[in-house]
């Protein structure tokens, strides 16, 4: 597959290996897969980036580069490196901070089989009962004829390649929304298109969710309801929607929480009704609301979480139970919809003040203190 990363792909192991570069690019599977999760990289921050799988890799060949076993030594005595080790460092990359131990134990290795049946290794090996993680040499030191390649270094400086020029993209994402806030505040068409264009199945798992957050914080915010313990001394409280940590996080299957209602709120791009059913699962089948990424309408979700459901759990009762627990499903259109309620109501600043706020504690974006700048 070619797209607009590949060329620095080549010319990373052009720079490393000269004229043998194109017949190990073509027969490394781990090169191939690299070039398959790197396709995001030139289109702009509202791709998905799978950055978990390309850290798995990075952290790995690095620990295997930290302790020289690319010059010296016998890297199959290597004790192996430590869980707590690598995952510290996967959160210290850029866009890392979130990331979970799910690439690392199953998913890189489970992803890869599947783009690479044929190949009989897998990128990490690992002993679950010490936590000890080694990168598979089968897939880094490779042999063309009578010579011997190793892919440890242009391995990292591909993925460092992809992360810089994803960074990069990301902040001109963030610079583009604060100028459209400060040109466009509170009118203007082009503000009101721009967050629409975020609300589409490509858009990256976390703009998504971060933009969902910002229109149904202000589609609820002014809607009231009344509480109380006694009929003649019921308080009048206002909405309010809470998001409950970072986006993707491990955090059982809550995204979002309302108050007072206790309203339970997970975003998802799925259509897998096991993770639906783990969700709820989490949450000891309390009610909860799905965000789907997802343009098919309200019914036709409902109708194929129900049928996937019945295929998989051939009881009735166990299928209803877990039905009954969906208290609402949101997709694109509903999404759309209540942000233009909430525009006709002038919340589309405000919505966008939102948006940004979230997107720079997302992205570990930081901007000089007002405060610094003065003392300096």
């Amino acid at each position: 597959m070619e797209h607009g990363f590949t060329p620095i792909i080549r010319d990373i192991l052009s720079k490393h290996f000269g004229d043998a570069a194109e017949d190990l690019f073509e027969k490394s599977p781990l090169l191939q897969y690299i070039n398959l999760k790197t396709i995001s990289a030139t289109r702009g921050s509202k791709a998905r980036s799978s950055f978990a799988n390309l850290y798995a890799i990075y952290v790995l060949v690095e620990d295997y580069l930290t302790h020289g076993f690319d010059k010296k030594g016998d890297y199959s005595k290597y004790k192996g490196a430590r869980f707590s080790k690598l995952l510290k460092r996967q959160r210290e990359m850029p866009f890392g901070r979130k990331l979970q131990n799910h690439a690392l134990n199953h998913r890189l290795n489970e992803e890869f089989r599947k783009f690479f049946p044929q190949v009989d290794a897998q990128p990490i090996l690992r002993m679950a009962e010490t936590k000890r993680y080694w990168i598979n040499l089968k897939l880094i030191v490779l042999t063309l004829g009578n010579k011997t390649f190793n892919l440890a270094r242009p391995l990292i400086e591909i993925i460092e390649a992809y992360a810089a020029m994803k960074q990069s993209s990301f902040e001109g994402f963030i610079q583009t929304c604060l100028k459209l806030r400060e040109t466009s505040r509170n009118q203007g068409d082009g503000l009101e298109d721009f967050v629409l264009s975020l609300l589409a199945p490509n858009v990256d798992a976390r703009i998504f969710e971060i933009v969902s957050y910002a229109i149904l914080k202000y589609f609820y915010h002014d809607q009231t309801v009344y509480f109380g313990f006694q009929l003649d001394e019921l308080e009048k409280s206002s909405l309010t929607l809470y998001k409950t940590g970072r986006t993707n996080a491990n955090d059982g299957g809550i995204d979002f929480v309302m108050k007072p209602l206790g309203r339970f709120f997970q975003v998802t791009e799925t259509l897998d009704v096991r993770k639906y059913f783990l969700d709820i699962d989490k949450i000891e089948r309390y009610p909860i609301t799905f965000v789907i990424k997802s343009m098919a309408s309200v019914d036709e979700l409902m109708k194929n979480l129900r049928v996937d459901a019945e295929r998989q759990y051939s009881i009735k009762i166990i299928v209803d139970k877990y039905m009954a627990c969906i208290e609402e499903v949101v997709n694109i259109p509903v999404l759309q919809e209540r942000f233009r309620v909430s525009v006709a109501q002038g919340y589309l600043g405000a919505i966008m003040d939102e948006i940004v706020r979230q997107s720079k504690v997302e992205f570990n974006y930081e901007e000089p203190d007002e405060d610094d700048e003065n003392e300096g």
